[in-house]
């Protein structure tokens, strides 16, 4: 429906009062400058026109190649064609596109896999040889190469294009993260190590421009933005770890090669511990204080996870066990928050549980904010501080995928 009738109302509409929602109702559209509820009737009710009975079609006919130019030119015409991340790129020559296919068995045009930048848009289709593309233009080596198919077979993209200002967080397990010697110690989370850099930025280019775009205001409206959506791809430190590591967890055998991606990245507690008589009380307040509909991803430093173990915590299940128990929040905080409302209301509404018994709690009711099996923890870091972040992460049947299978 390429001229579909609009009507806006501005957010937020929740915690409202019903006469501030009915001013919308009854004022102007703030993007049109037309009074709502008479652009709703006119939309509802005005016949139908040939632009409105007429298909929609994307025009996907960019040449395979550019025309030669000098390297200043072409740099210009990735950046204004919102082709990159806005910094310099490894500009995608056929050999050096050539190179990177050479580091897997696939052929070049297997699909690899499909994108949106969010809800409700088409999905777009890519290849082997797109992705390369992407992961030239990123920097990446071609060794690097089956753990960024991986992440594109995920069909979670990195630019989620939510008002929230979403971004996804990928983890690698497995023996890849020696092969190519990415980072898991000092500084993981950070700029310090080209396959972490340059997987997680190939990851976010491949998505912006494989999904269909990620053009402020056209195909990404996210308020705030988010620097994790730059790159956000680390290894867990499986060695320095007293637990079983994340793919493990999974079901995967410890010399399985694979990537887990966390969608959220939307916000980040940290703190230090456990190695104070408050640490209970510490991350009490920290869980409280994560999205009702957004679960933790707990990434500790070794030396927190070896003092849970002190504490008796010998297993991750534990730790998580205890969070789950802990994160709470009175129910008439819980249900003030836009995502419980739209998302959470409706399934509590229905029946569905555990969110019904939620919506049935008393205002001042402590409800469990999440389900164990919506927490994870990933050890990372070096072990020069005794460091903690919970960071947004909503991790899904489909978020993990196969390293060695992209090889």
């Amino acid at each position: 429906m390429p001229t579909a009738r609009q009507a806006y109302v501005p957010q937020p509409v929740v915690g409202l009062s019903a006469a501030q929602l009915r001013a919308y109702i009854e004022g102007n559209d703030p993007v049109q400058k037309q009074p709502f509820i008479q652009e709703l009737i006119t939309g509802l009710t005005q016949p139908l026109t040939d632009a409105d009975l007429k298909s929609v079609t994307f025009d996907r006919s960019t040449p395979r190649f550019l025309q030669p130019d000098t390297e200043d030119n072409l740099q210009q015409l990735f950046s204004d064609n919102h082709w990159t991340d806005y910094m310099p790129i490894v500009l995608p020559t056929e050999a050096r596109v050539a190179r990177m296919l050479q580091a897997t068995s696939h052929a070049p045009d297997e699909v690899v896999g499909r994108l949106q930048p969010t809800y409700y848009r088409e999905y777009w289709e890519y290849t082997v040889e797109k992705v390369a593309v992407n992961a030239v233009m990123a920097g990446a080596r071609p060794e690097y190469f089956p753990v960024i198919l991986a992440l594109a077979a995920t069909g979670v993209t990195a630019r989620q294009s939510s008002t929230t200002s979403f971004a996804t967080l990928a983890v690698v397990n497995g023996p890849i993260r020696h092969e190519i010697s990415m980072n898991s110690g000092i500084g993981v989370m950070g700029p310090y190590n080209h396959a972490n850099t340059s997987i997680g930025r190939a990851y976010g280019l491949l998505s912006q421009n494989l999904q269909g775009g990620s053009v402020p205001d056209e195909t990404y409206l996210g308020s705030l933005g988010n620097w994790y959506a730059y790159s956000a791809t680390f290894a867990e430190n499986e060695e320095r770890s007293p637990w079983e590591p994340l793919h493990v967890q999974q079901g995967f055998e410890s010399s399985d090669s694979i990537v887990t991606v966390f969608l959220g990245g939307w916000y980040t507690q940290a703190g230090f511990g456990p190695r104070d008589a408050t640490w209970q009380d510490k991350f009490r307040h920290a869980l409280s204080a994560c999205e009702p509909y957004l679960p933790p991803l707990l990434v500790l430093d070794p030396i927190v996870a070896n003092g849970f173990v002190a504490k008796g915590y010998d297993t991750k299940q534990k730790l998580i066990d205890w969070c789950a128990d802990n994160a709470r929040l009175r129910a008439r905080e819980y249900w003030d928050n836009q995502w419980t409302q739209t998302l959470l209301r409706p399934l509590a509404v229905a029946g569905v549980q555990p969110y019904a018994d939620r919506l049935q709690a008393g205002p001042d009711e402590l409800i469990r904010m999440y389900l164990r099996e919506e927490i994870n923890i990933v050890v990372a870091g070096g072990e020069t501080q005794g460091a903690w972040k919970m960071i947004g992460g909503l991790l899904r049947g489909n978020h993990t995928v196969s390293v060695d299978a992209w090889r």
